[in-house]
């Protein structure tokens, strides 16, 4: 097959009046100013890699009806994420193990990713919207047997590393393939510096579930000047405020990694729902637990989060795509998508001359 964009980003590059072929799924060819007349009226981009996404269309990727599951997909694909691995909240381990089991045929399909564990190895004092009476410290055993239960498809643990064994933890994940991020995590410099060292290389959400900037040597401080260590930032106004934004963009250019976090309202309205056994609220967008009115995930997309970054804070066409495909994908270890490029597969969105998204399908 064969399409051509007025123009497109290939190398970190915007190349005008692009050609590309593709045969089942895969780039195989790409001509910048092509003779050909463009097909696509837009900027052609890479299709988006959202990282850390729970649910959506009403849904969550823990539903154990598959149906459900693919509701949750198809709800982001909609917004241009062509690429995403399931989140799970904490959760009894065997829940877990039920969750992670029924996710295996999608994974195996090709429909997502893999899956993200954020929880149960989290900090009480930063739980947030996770149930703090099903937090524990990590074992190697007990990560083994949820990695058994994925067939290997667990890319990537939040783990909080001032917990008991939970360095240990660290550098057992990492050796899996296993991509670490620090989060949920109330921890002191050097603990931070320790768990780096054992190889975590991405903090969740960052400036939530965590101390704020200003507060001291901690986990937000050392992340921040960190040029190891990627961030990721829930770009929906609410997690992170203008000012806020503004800085971290500033201080870790080309180390920031769009995610929605999105909850089970993302694609579908205000209204009441759950996280796990928890009440939420969703009032005007925003999704508030509602025992404490703490934030409860996001209902973002990740086309809101990509025109929040070009539109609101004037980063270029071609940092925003870095932040929300690019460096997800180099992060999580998939080297297949992130990009247009040959051999990589032919996931793409379109930046309309209009300023909107639109998937190219």
């Amino acid at each position: 097959m064969n399409l051509v964009a007025a123009s497109a980003l290939i190398a970190g590059k915007l190349e005008k009046n692009v050609s590309i072929e593709f045969s089942s799924r895969v780039i195989t060819s790409i001509e910048p100013n092509s003779s050909l007349t463009p097909t696509i009226a837009g900027t052609l981009l890479p299709g988006f890699v959202d990282i850390h996404c729970h649910g959506g269309g009403g849904y969550y990727f823990s539903a154990l009806n598959p149906e459900h599951i693919s509701t949750v997909i198809q709800t982001h694909e909609a917004h241009g994420t062509t690429s995403m691995l399931a989140s799970l909240v904490s959760e009894p381990i065997e829940s877990l193990l039920t969750q992670i089991q029924t996710l295996r045929p999608f994974i195996n399909q090709g429909s997502i990713k893999g899956i993200h564990l954020e929880g149960p190895y989290l900090a009480p004092s930063h739980c947030g919207a996770h149930d703090p009476a099903l937090l524990k410290v990590p074992t190697i055993p007990e990560l083994e047997k949820l990695i058994e239960a994925s067939d290997a498809n667990i890319r990537m643990v939040t783990i909080a590393p001032e917990l008991n064994g939970a360095i240990a933890a660290i550098e057992f994940l990492v050796k899996q393939g296993i991509t670490v991020a620090l989060g949920h995590s109330g921890a002191d410099a050097v603990t931070t510096r320790a768990a780096i060292a054992a190889g975590a290389t991405i903090i969740t959400h960052f400036n939530n579930g965590m101390p704020k900037l200003d507060t001291g040597e901690n986990i937000s401080s050392v992340s921040l000047n960190d040029s190891s260590v990627a961030l990721e930032l829930i770009l929906d106004g609410v997690h992170l405020n203008e000012s806020s934004t503004q800085r971290i963009l500033d201080a870790a250019p080309g180390r920031f990694i769009a995610v929605t976090d999105a909850m089970s309202a993302a694609g579908v309205g205000d209204g009441a729902y759950r996280i796990g056994n928890l009440e939420v609220l969703v009032g005007s967008g925003v999704a508030r637990l509602t025992s404490n009115n703490a934030l409860a995930g996001s209902t973002l997309t990740m086309d809101r989060a990509f025109l929040n970054l070009v539109n609101n804070f004037g980063i270029s066409i071609i940092d925003a795509s870095f932040a929300t495909s690019t460096l997800p994908a180099e992060r999580i270890g998939l080297v297949d998508i992130g990009g247009i490029e040959v051999g990589k597969i032919a996931d793409f969105v379109e930046l309309t001359p209009a300023g909107k998204i639109t998937l190219i399908s």
